[in-house]
């Protein structure tokens, strides 16, 4: 058991080292409020612990930085970064290929409406890379989830979208909810309804339960299935073998489509879960990661959907003028300055060799946390789904989001946040995760690793 009052203190003690070392981002922070609504430009970034954000210092031509996981707040505080923007940085801080591509396209045009000749290679290299024949751009993995459930109603006639307990998917209203302890379907965090009619747009069943997500199929209302391959949203819960075999059974079955979102488990590989595991999607999500930082995503669509979709909002003449409102994109989506970008990200930072390079930094990463918790006989344990790892204050892997909310300790996680941060290791703050990308070092995971090693040998429990 967890010794509540000594969590306490070491709280008190680290909340008091933040304060006393990030005096200049607390008073940044005080100075967003009169003009930011949540004190920052985005309500997310107020959610680090800590009690404000810190505020990162600006390089300059004098004093150009390093590419890698590494930079220095604006108390002088440096850091290395495991969080990369909860995944939009995945890429690494200032890649000289995205840094290179930005400038070459922002010479010419960033946003014009108009293709150019990076889309070409852009479109191959996604179909080479993960096997759907057929693409769009969208401005966030949002938005390309969004398209993806207009899309399935469109071609299925069906109302209702499927979505596991526990997932995120972005903020589609659909997946706002979850269930609670009693099976009940209720709304996420708090999020207010928004007059969204949940009861009859939405189902929702616990991962890896395949007789509750038979008996949800089988009703034949349901457009689409929205999974994440892996959950990653509650902490890494991983699929019971020949879960997805079933899932991708029991979707065609039922005629309904499969969408794949894969905007964290791209970790697994150059390819994603998707080709790591051989899955096969109706519709597959890439967000976050794939432009190097810059607002994008991608939605694939498999050859038999697109027909579906062409059958329904069939191609005009090459002469005809179009104005064609499918209900998903925008004037920025598919801009140049992201085309560029994700050929570069594609072709230069997210290769195979990047990968293979992730997935061993990754395990070494999680070796030391074992080691810290074997060491220290503490009941937790370290899982891994490529380049990220999860630590878990339990011994036993969960199987759902109710395995995760029956042992969740949110005082020892934020203890565990507090801490590394303050030693200048930075997780991601919604959960307990780290994700190793192309600029990773080894060096950067020791710090991380000896970190840890300090937090587990405090007398917590």
């Amino acid at each position: 058991m967890t010794d509540t009052r000594r969590v306490a203190e070491l709280m008190a003690a680290e909340q008091a080292l933040f304060a006393r070392t990030r005096a200049r981002s607390r008073a940044l922070f005080e100075q967003g409020k009169a003009h930011w609504l949540y004190g920052a430009p985005s309500h997310w970034m107020r959610r680090w612990i800590g009690g404000w954000p810190i505020y990162v210092a600006p390089t300059s031509d004098e004093m150009p930085r390093d590419y890698g996981v590494r930079f220095t707040d604006v108390d002088g505080n440096d850091y290395v970064d495991f969080c990369l923007g909860d995944t939009g940085g995945m890429c690494g801080h200032g890649h000289p290929a995205v840094v290179e591509a930005m400038a070459r396209q922002a010479r010419v045009g960033s946003s014009l409406m108009l293709p150019t000749d990076d889309a070409a290679w852009v479109g191959a290299e996604l179909q080479r890379r993960f096997g759907l024949p057929y693409w769009n751009l969208t401005t966030s993995a949002s938005d390309a989830n969004r398209a993806c459930i207009r899309l399935a109603r469109m071609v299925t006639g069906r109302p209702r979208v499927l979505v596991f307990s526990g997932a995120y998917h972005g903020s589609i209203e659909e997946a706002h909810v979850e269930l609670d302890d009693a099976g009940r379907l209720r709304m996420r965090n708090g999020i207010h309804p928004n007059a969204f009619p949940h009861d009859s747009l939405s189902r929702v069943v616990e991962f890896n339960d395949l007789p509750a997500l038979e008996a949800a199929l089988r009703a034949g209302d349901v457009a689409c299935v929205l999974a994440e391959p892996a959950m990653t949203n509650y902490g890494i819960i991983a699929p019971q073998p020949g879960y997805h075999a079933e899932l991708r059974r029991l979707t065609r079955e039922t005629g309904t489509l499969l969408v794949i979102d894969e905007t964290h488990t791209i970790s697994s590989g150059p390819g994603g879960y998707t080709r790591a595991h051989g899955l096969e999607p109706d519709m597959f999500v890439l967000g976050k990661a794939v432009a190097g930082g810059i607002p994008a995503a991608v939605f694939g669509l498999s050859q038999a959907t697109a027909e579906r979709v062409w059958r329904e909002l069939p191609p005009v003449p090459p002469t005809a003028r179009q104005s064609a409102h499918a209900g998903f994109g925008g004037t920025l989506a598919g801009n140049a300055l992201t085309v560029a970008v994700m050929r570069a990200v594609l072709s230069q930072v997210l290769t195979d060799d990047a990968f293979e390079r992730m997935d061993a930094l990754a395990d070494r990463l999680q070796r030391g946390v074992a080691e810290s918790i074997l060491r220290h006989r503490l009941p937790w344990h370290a899982v891994r789904v490529g380049a990220r790892v999860e630590t878990l204050f339990t011994v036993d892997e969960p199987r759902d989001a109710r395995d995760v909310r029956r042992t969740r300790d949110h005082a020892l996680e934020a203890l565990l946040h507090l801490y590394l941060m303050n030693r200048g290791v930075l997780i991601t703050p919604f959960h307990n995760m780290t994700l190793c990308c192309p600029g990773t070092t080894a060096e950067d995971v020791d710090r991380h690793n000896e970190v840890f090693e300090s937090f587990a040998a405090e007398p917590q429990s």
